[in-house]
């Protein structure tokens, strides 16, 4: 079975200062399976955003070949979630939700139900009419996970979302993700600087050199799928995440 999106030789280079050249990404492969996760990790500045945005087609200027099994349809197929989430103060939790489909111009009973569902799945039925000065951290990124799958993409991608958070609102918003997962089997790449969180949620986790970003090595998380806060106590666990911790260095 071919993968929902494949990564060949992907080369970037971006003209810096004074007309010089950075080389950002080189020789980039990797494949994406459909309803997998799968992690990016490796130091600043190696590229793990820069590859996500292509993933997107947020940036489009790069050599290689990036395809997909199905073309993924402008502004449907793919969802994006930020580090910030980037929401609008003016609009409820409900409306901030329901932008995608607005600007699809959505207006269908299916769509509507499509987000009272996705305001349920994320803990948010309560606060479908607060505005974001009233969420908390991570309601407010709960808000824009919702956002990114009102219109049904196929991928999700998500761009360190759980970084700026505190370590106790991380923890429970990666048990919210695994169970979205749960309930949606969507495709989704992750890119994170913790390997704790890239353990806890990948299927599998690829790892980038410093820049110019390659991938060094791709591997299978050793973990059963249903994963638990217990799950962060057991051997194989830690054993995973110090061996990437070592290919970091």
């Amino acid at each position: 079975m071919s993968p929902l999106l494949s990564v060949r030789g992907v080369h970037k280079t971006y003209v810096a200062a004074k007309r010089s050249k950075v080389v950002a990404l080189e020789d980039v492969d990797l494949d994406v399976g459909e309803g997998e996760i799968v992690a990016l990790i490796g130091p600043s500045g190696c590229g793990k955003s820069t590859l996500l945005r292509m993933m997107a087609g947020l940036d489009t200027d790069f050599e290689g070949d990036l395809s997909w099994s199905v073309p993924p349809r402008p502004g449907k197929d793919i969802g994006f979630v930020f580090q910030e989430p980037a929401l609008l103060p003016w609009r409820t939790v409900r409306r901030n939700v329901s932008l995608g489909l607005e600007a699809q111009r959505d207006t269908s009973e299916q769509g509507r139900e499509q987000v009272t569902t996705l305001l349920d799945l994320v803990g948010l039925t309560d606060f479908a009419d607060s505005f974001p000065k009233e969420l908390s951290g991570g309601m407010r990124q709960r808000t824009a996970i919702a956002r990114a799958l009102a219109y049904n993409p196929r991928i999700l991608l998500m761009d360190e979302p759980f970084g700026a958070l505190d370590a106790i609102t991380r923890d429970r918003l990666h048990d919210d993700l695994l169970r979205i997962w749960e309930t949606t089997h969507k495709t989704i790449v992750l890119v994170t600087h913790s390997v704790e969180e890239a353990t806890y949620l990948a299927d599998r986790v690829a790892v980038m050199s410093a820049r110019p970003g390659r991938i060094k090595a791709v591997h299978t998380v050793p973990l059963s799928r249903e994963r638990t806060p217990e799950t962060r106590q057991l051997p194989e666990f830690a054993k995973f995440a110090g061996m990437l911790r070592q290919e970091l260095v």
